[in-house]
């Protein structure tokens, strides 16, 4: 009962600066939130105080510990995590989810003029940066890791997008109206 107590006055402590913590590490994630990080922060806890490696410890370094802990947490799930691109092929025919999707939603001739507007796309509406940032971002790279990876900043790559999703916007509207870009 006393290891309950100890433990339950410590969390009264530590509690309020690991919220602060799990929700800044909280990168809007699709499978966890800063609900699960601080669960998970409250296992990692546990687990420490039961095995007594934080008896001796200031508040300081087992909130840093949490932190460290967190952070592996987080890259281990990501490593995990299976991110799919639209066009990817899923099936051995080779059809993909924008294809059961447009199959699905839409008649013969919208899966049509949705593969034509596809291609007009690919072939003349981005240019060679543009391109290169959709293929990036269809990988699943973050704004940032773009940046790196194309040597521009992550605020520049923010406005390349805006500009690739006004062009598909007006490519789209064109197409839609009969009006060929």
């Amino acid at each position: 009962m006393e290891t309950k107590n100890n433990f339950e006055e410590m969390m009264r402590k530590l509690s309020p600066t690991l919220r602060r913590i799990t929700h800044k590490l909280n990168g809007h994630f699709t499978f966890f939130d800063e609900d699960d990080l601080f669960q998970e922060a409250l296992e990692h806890l546990w687990l420490a105080f039961r095995d007594g490696t934080l008896g001796d410890k200031t508040d300081s370094y087992v909130l840093q510990g949490c932190y460290f802990h967190l952070k592996n947490y987080i890259r281990k799930t990501m490593d995990r995590a299976k991110l799919m691109s639209l066009s990817a092929a899923i099936d051995d025919d080779g059809s993909t989810v924008e294809d059961m999707l447009a199959y699905k939603d839409n008649s013969i001739e919208d899966t049509a003029d949705s593969a034509i507007l596809n291609d007009a796309i690919k072939v003349s509406a981005l240019s060679e940066k543009e391109e290169r940032v959709l293929s990036l971002s269809l990988e699943g790279m973050t704004v940032r890791e773009i940046g790196q990876k194309i040597g521009v900043s992550h605020v520049m790559v923010i406005k390349i997008k805006s500009r690739i999703k006004e062009k598909c916007k007006a490519l789209r509207i064109g197409h839609v109206n009969g009006y060929q870009s």
